[in-house]
């Protein structure tokens, strides 16, 4: 499959998008100076070749009363049980993110928890999974950095 070029209009579009997934295509089109229309066809270009998949919703989990965010390294007894062990976490709805990894752990997740207290039964979940051999938990303190923007102007700087 050959590679997506994009242009400099195809970065404006995804710069407004990337701020704010809900901007209508004629504000993006008034502030780019071109037609709603262009907007438009060069967007389906872009979720056509999968460069935009779906779009998202950034929620305010500590509104929600969900401020506590813990990462949790998981070890398996043997790596042939990762597939099912991911289907187990996969039902826990608190674990946002779960990778599998290479190094100290074979799965790495993150979790979401009002407090301590449910952090310690999230992790307990985690730890009776079978074939889970033991858990390693750091706290976060405060997330410093969440900028998607700063990398796609690094991929579209790149581009050129």
């Amino acid at each position: 499959m050959a590679k997506f070029k994009l242009d400099e209009v195809d970065h404006q579009i995804l710069d407004m998008l990337i701020e704010n997934t809900r901007t209508p295509f004629t504000d993006i089109a008034k502030k780019l100076l071109i037609s709603a229309g262009t907007v438009h066809v060069r967007v389906k270009k872009m979720e056509e070749a999968g460069i935009i998949q779906g779009s998202s919703l950034t929620l305010n989990y500590t509104k929600l009363g969900y401020s506590f965010i813990a990462y949790v390294g998981i070890f398996l007894q043997n790596t042939s049980q990762t597939k099912f062990v991911l289907q187990r976490i996969n039902d826990i709805p608190y674990v946002t993110v779960a990778h599998v990894t290479t190094g100290k752990f074979n799965i790495f997740c993150k979790i979401r928890a009002k407090d301590t207290n449910h952090a310690k039964e999230i992790i307990f979940m985690l730890d009776d999974i079978e074939g889970v051999y033991r858990t390693e938990t750091m706290i976060s303190l405060e997330e410093s950095i969440n900028d998607k923007k700063r990398l796609m102007h690094s991929i579209f700087n790149e581009m050129n």
